[in-house]
C-alpha cells in the first residue's frame, strides 16, 4: 500500500492583489498576526505525516528560504536573554526537511506542479496551496491522504461555496457520494456563471498519482492563458479515476484582501492575550462607523 510522505507547495505567484506590500515581499511571507502564511501551510504538512517537503518559488522568494533556515545570530540572542518561549517558535519553522525549486516561467498552477516532478519520481504527493489556510482536528491533508491510503486514487479536497462565487474556482461534477466522498464525472477550472455543474469546489489540497505529470508535460494552456492543473486532473479522471472528499474543518481564503483582513481578525481572537483587546478595538471602531452613518 502506497503512502504519501512528499509535498509540493507552490509559492511562485506575484502576489498582484497585495500590490504594493508585494512588490519587494513574497505575498507567502504576510503574516497572519505573527506568523507568515506559508508556515501554516508547512506546518499542516508535517502534521499530516509528510517527510520531505519541496517549496516551489520565483524571483524575489528569497525571505521564503531564509525564513526557514536557521538563524543562528537571533537563536543566540534569544538564548542569551532568556526567551525560551520565542525560541522556540524560532526554531519551530527551522525544524523541517525543506527543498526548493525555481518556476523560471509564470505559466500557472499546473506547471509549477510539473516543475517538482523529479523530486516526486513515482510516488503519490500531496499539493498544498498558500492561498487556503484550513483549521481542522484532523489536518487537511491527512483527511484526504487516509482516503488515499484506502483508495490508492488521487483524491481531491472540495467544499461547497456560494452560487455566485462558482467561477473564481475549480468545480466537480459529481456522481455518487458515500459520506463525504464522492466519485467525480468530471472537473472543470472556473466555469462561467450559470454553467457550474455543481457548487463543490476545489480547495487547494491535492493527493495525487504520479501519473499526473504525464499529463501536464503535454498539457495545453486553459484558463487565463496558463497551465491548470484542475485540467490535467481531469485527464487523470478519465485515465484512472479521481475523487472529491469534503474536507472537515474550517478553510480561510487568505489569496485576497478581505479574505486575508477576515482570517487575521479570526486568528487574532483566537489568541488569549490580544482577544480583550481586539474586541474593546472592534467595538470602539464599530461605534464610530454606526455614529458617521447615522450623520449621513
Amino acid at each position: 500500500m502506497r503512502r504519501v510522505k512528499k509535498a509540493i507547495i507552490p509559492a511562485a505567484g506575484l502576489g498582484t492583489r497585495f500590490l504594493p506590500a508585494t512588490k519587494a515581499m513574497p505575498k507567502e511571507m504576510l503574516p497572519i498576526v505573527d506568523k507568515p502564511t506559508i508556515q501554516y501551510i508547512v506546518e499542516e504538512a508535517v502534521a499530516s505525516g509528510i517527510e520531505d517537503i519541496i517549496i516551489v518559488t520565483g524571483k524575489g522568494k528569497r525571505s521564503i528560504e531564509d525564513h526557514f533556515d536557521h538563524a543562528f545570530e537571533l537563536e543566540h540572542n534569544l538564548l542569551s536573554k532568556g526567551k525560551y518561549e520565542l525560541l522556540n517558535e524560532v526554531r519551530r519553522a527551522s525544524n523541517v526537511e525543506i527543498h526548493y525549486i525555481r518556476q523560471k516561467e509564470a505559466r500557472g498552477l499546473g506547471h509549477a506542479v510539473w516543475c517538482a516532478r523529479n523530486f516526486i519520481g513515482n510516488e503519490p504527493f500531496a499539493v498544498l496551496l498558500g492561498d487556503d489556510i484550513v483549521q481542522s482536528d484532523t489536518p487537511c491533508t491527512r483527511q484526504l491522504a487516509q482516503q488515499f491510503e484506502r483508495l490508492q486514487k488521487s483524491v481531491i479536497g472540495v467544499q461547497n461555496v456560494p452560487d455566485d462565487q462558482t467561477h473564481r474556482y475549480g468545480i466537480v461534477a459529481p456522481l455518487g457520494k458515500m459520506n463525504r466522498l464522492y466519485e467525480v464525472d468530471y472537473f472543470v477550472e472556473k466555469p462561467p456563471a450559470g454553467q457550474e455543474p455543481s457548487r463543490l469546489a476545489i480547495m487547494g489540497r491535492y493527493i495525487l498519482t504520479p501519473e499526473i505529470f504525464d499529463f501536464l508535460e503535454h498539457q495545453e494552456e486553459g484558463a487565463g492563458g496558463e497551465i491548470q492543473l484542475t485540467d490535467a486532473i481531469q485527464k487523470l479522471n478519465e485515465s484512472q479515476g479521481v475523487y472529491a472528499y469534503d474536507f472537515e474543518g474550517t478553510r480561510y481564503d487568505v489569496g485576497e484582501k478581505l479574505g486575508f483582513i477576515m482570517t487575521t481578525l479570526d486568528f487574532a481572537l483566537q489568541n488569549e492575550e490580544l482577544r480583550k483587546p481586539l474586541l474593546q478595538g472592534m467595538e470602539t471602531i464599530l461605534e464610530r462607523e454606526y455614529s458617521n452613518s447615522n450623520k449621513n
